[in-house]
C-alpha cells in the first residue's frame, strides 16, 4: 500500500480531505443530478465553497484564502468529483483558472478590489484563453488589445469558457503588439458581452460560453503584470490546471470502483454473483490497477508543484495519464452494469459522459505528448 503521508502531508491536508468528503457526500451528491440535467450552475451551492474556505485554497491566509498547497487542491477536486465532476469544473475554473492565477500575477490595489468578493463566492470568475480558431495553438491567438489614454480597447473572442454565463470577472489574455497580455475584464466593461450558454455532452453542472470583445474598455489599471507578461501567468496556471484535472479523473474513476465492485457482488448470473466470472474480473482488476497508479502518480507531482516550483513534465504527465483513467473506468463500470449502467438508476452515465472532457480541456492528449517529447529531448 502507498503511504498516507503521500496523501495526507498533514494533519490539515487529512481534516480538509474529512471536510470536503462529508460536505460532498451531503451537500453535493444529492443535487448533482438534477444540475446535470438542467444544465445550470447551482450558485447557492458554489457560494458554499466559499464559506467553507475552498474558493482560495491555495492563497495565503493573510490574504484572506487558506493558505493551503497543490496537494490540498488536489485533494479538493479528488472528492468533489466523486459526486458532481460538472460542479467540480465550475469550481476549478474559479478556483484555479481565476483566482490562483489572479493572485500571483496581481498588485496590491487589485487583490484589494477582487480577492474578498471571489473568495467569497460573491463573485464568480473564469478564465479566457481559447479562441474559435486556436484551441492547442494559444500562442496563435488572434484576440488584441491596443492602449489608448486610460483604457485599452480589446477585439476578439473567447470560446469554451467556463463560467462564462455565470462569471462577473475574467481573467483574459490577448496580445499588445503581438505580445501575450494578461487583463481583468469585468462583465461590466463597455464592448463586453457573452453568449449564450454553448451545451454540453457532459459537465453540464457547470456552464459555458464565450466572451466576445468588441471594443472592450479595459481601464489601464486592470492591466496585470505588465505588458507581455502573458505567457508567464498562463504557463505557470497551467500546471496546477493539469494537475487537478487529473485528480478530477482520479475522482471519477474512484466513485465508478466503488459503484463496480458493489454492483458485481450484488448481481446474480447463472447461479453466481458476476464477480466470480472472469469477464467481470477483468474490468474489476484492470480498473482498480488503473486508478491505483493514477493515484500515485497525481499525488506525488502535487508534492512538487507550487508558486515558486515548476514541474511542466510531471503535470503533463499526470494529466496524459490521468484523464483516459478515468473514462476507461467509467466505461469498464457501465460494461459491468450492463443496462443499469446505461440508464440513470446510477450515476456512470453520467460520470463517463463527464469524463470525456478531461482528455480535451486544460490540454489534449496530444499536447501532452509534444510537450513531453519536448522537454526530454531537450535533456
Amino acid at each position: 500500500m502507498l503511504s498516507d503521508s503521500l496523501f495526507h502531508p498533514t494533519s490539515e491536508h487529512q481534516l480538509l480531505r474529512e471536510m470536503v468528503a462529508d460536505f460532498t457526500r451531503k451537500e453535493v451528491e444529492p443535487q448533482a443530478e438534477q444540475f446535470d440535467r438542467e444544465q445550470r450552475l447551482n450558485r447557492p451551492l458554489f457560494s458554499r465553497l466559499g464559506e467553507l474556505g475552498l474558493l482560495g485554497i491555495t492563497i495565503p491566509a493573510e490574504d484572506g484564502g487558506a493558505g493551503m498547497d497543490a496537494t490540498a487542491a488536489v485533494i479538493a477536486h479528488h472528492e468533489l468529483s466523486k459526486s458532481d465532476p460538472g460542479f467540480c469544473l465550475a469550481y476549478l475554473a474559479h478556483a484555479m483558472l481565476f483566482v490562483n492565477n489572479f493572485y500571483y500575477c496581481s498588485n496590491t490595489a487589485q487583490r484589494a478590489k477582487y480577492l474578498e468578493k471571489v473568495i467569497s463566492g460573491e463573485w464568480v470568475g473564469g478564465m479566457g484563453m481559447t479562441e474559435p480558431g486556436y484551441g492547442t495553438d494559444v500562442l496563435g491567438m488572434a484576440t488584441t488589445a491596443v492602449h489608448r489614454g486610460s483604457h485599452y480597447l480589446l477585439n476578439g473572442t473567447k470560446t469554451y469558457i467556463t463560467n462564462g454565463p455565470d462569471g462577473y470577472c475574467f481573467l483574459v489574455y490577448a496580445k499588445v503588439e503581438g505580445r501575450v497580455t494578461s487583463f481583468m475584464v469585468d462583465r461590466d466593461c463597455p464592448g463586453f458581452r457573452v453568449s449564450q450558454p454553448i451545451h454540453k455532452m457532459g459537465m453540464r453542472a457547470s456552464t459555458m460560453s464565450e466572451l466576445i470583445f468588441e471594443n472592450c474598455e479595459v481601464p489601464t489599471e486592470n492591466l496585470l503584470g505588465g505588458e507581455g507578461k502573458g505567457i508567464t501567468h498562463m504557463m505557470r496556471n497551467l500546471e496546477i490546471e493539469r494537475l487537478t484535472l487529473a485528480a478530477m479523473s482520479l475522482g471519477i474513476a474512484d466513485r465508478c470502483m466503488e459503484i463496480m465492485v458493489n454492483y458485481a457482488k450484488q448481481r446474480i448470473s447463472f447461479g453466481k454473483p458476476i464477480a466470480e466470472h472472469g469477464q467481470i474480473q477483468r474490468y474489476i482488476g484492470e480498473s482498480y490497477a488503473a486508478t491505483e497508479a493514477l493515484r500515485a502518480l497525481v499525488y506525488s507531482v502535487a508534492a512538487t508543484v507550487g508558486p515558486d516550483r515548476r514541474n511542466r513534465l510531471g503535470t503533463d504527465a499526470a494529466k496524459l495519464f490521468g484523464a483516459p483513467v478515468g473514462k476507461q473506468v467509467a466505461d469498464n463500470a457501465m460494461q459491468v452494469l450492463g443496462g443499469a449502467g446505461y440508464c440513470t438508476e446510477y450515476p456512470v452515465e453520467r460520470l463517463l459522459r463527464d469524463a470525456k472532457l478531461l482528455e480535451i480541456g486544460g490540454g489534449t492528449l496530444e499536447s501532452h505528448q509534444k510537450n513531453i517529447t519536448r522537454d526530454l529531448t531537450r535533456g
